[in-house]
């Protein structure tokens, strides 16, 4: 049986994305502060192309990387100190309102349960003094326990470490040469088939931008719109929840559903009544419909149009496959993928074996 030169191609090229997907698999805890590295450089490099241009050569780039590195991590540990002290301010509060919440929970569900003949005798004081022994464990004891888990899982530990020092490292030099970056993988692609790859990539770049720079302001709009429904019901810990479930939307329904919780559980602790209930219900309700039918159509936009069911095919295959750097990457590289399947489907449309020509 003989084999034509383009089938002979087809196979060469399947045989290497095979073996490359076999190295990112086996390399994946490894290559994972340079993915996310190459992540945040690609969102970035527009901002330090900017002002690049606009110090117009009286600005070095190496200038304009440190700044747009700098004002990131500024955002980043902004975020944090300003989540961390009101947590901690909120802990007393938390205390105080947990037995009010188990007897809450006494004197309106078991005869709620009893209408429907079930009886269930709970032991609300066994209860109450579990959580508050929990909860009022002092600071010194949780930080002698977190350090003696940190020495029972000091692998895990030196990752964490390793990876907050590298990634910064990675960005900044991913950042300082990123067109040079981008030329050298392009180089390696044979001369003949330059053109439809540069077209290939052209369309994913702008299927890709739209996507992280949209998602980007989704982030943003719907941490401020959770934050101040939240604090409009009067919940104390309105702006850190607010806050993390808007911003935690890079993992989609994941960090939704997490920020539910959080809310759920907050609320509960803080009105012992059927008023948390509605709160989430109307804010989390309002914010699904709005950022579903609104904002992200309008900021993504419909062009890359992955139906949820594929968003969430994505994120679990590309998890099985590459762990944790998988989840990072699954929308990003589906948008790329989508596009691919695009040009397969027009080219297979238009192919004698579909006209039966």
């Amino acid at each position: 049986m003989q084999f034509t030169s383009a089938q002979k191609r087809a196979a060469a090229w399947t045989l290497i994305a095979l073996l490359a997907v076999l190295v990112l698999r086996a390399l994946g805890p490894v290559l994972t502060p340079f993915v996310i590295g190459a992540v945040l450089a690609y969102a970035l490099t527009p901002l330090v192309d900017r002002l690049d241009e606009a110090g117009r050569g009286r600005v070095p780039r190496v200038a304009a990387v440190v700044l747009v590195e700098l004002l990131f991590v500024l955002a980043l540990v902004s975020l944090a100190l300003m989540v961390v002290p009101i947590l901690a301010k909120e802990i007393p509060l938390m205390r105080a309102q947990l037995p009010v919440l188990f007897d809450w929970l006494d004197a309106t569900l078991r005869p709620w349960l009893a209408q429907f003949g079930i009886h269930v005798a709970l032991d609300v004081d066994s209860l109450k003094g579990q959580a508050l022994r929990y909860l009022h464990g002092n600071y010194e004891g949780a930080v002698a326990r977190l350090l003696s888990s940190l020495k029972i899982g000091g692998s895990v530990a030196f990752t964490l470490l390793f990876n907050a020092v590298l990634i910064p490292v990675a960005l900044f030099y991913l950042l300082l040469d990123w067109d040079r970056f981008v030329h050298r993988v392009l180089e390696l692609v044979p001369p003949r088939n330059r053109p439809a790859v540069d077209s290939f990539t052209g369309e994913a770049d702008q299927v890709l931008g739209q996507y992280l720079r949209g998602q980007l302001l989704v982030m943003l709009t719907m941490a401020v719109f959770y934050s101040t429904g939240l604090a409009l019901f009067g919940l104390d810990l309105a702006l850190p929840i607010g806050l993390f479930t808007g911003l935690a939307m890079f993992v989609p329904y994941l960090g939704f559903g997490i920020g539910l919780v959080l809310a759920l559980l907050a609320g509960l602790l803080q009105f012992a009544s059927v008023k948390a209930l509605v709160m989430v219900a109307v804010v989390y309700g309002a914010g699904q419909v709005i950022e579903g039918f609104y904002f992200t159509p309008r900021l993504v936009g419909e062009r890359i149009g992955l139906h949820p069911l594929a968003v969430i095919f994505a994120l679990l295959a590309f998890a099985q496959v590459f762990g944790f750097v998988g989840v990072l990457v699954a929308l990003p590289a589906s948008a790329v993928l989508l596009v691919a399947i695009r040009r397969m489907r027009a080219g297979y449309m238009g192919s004698r074996l579909y006209q039966g020509g």
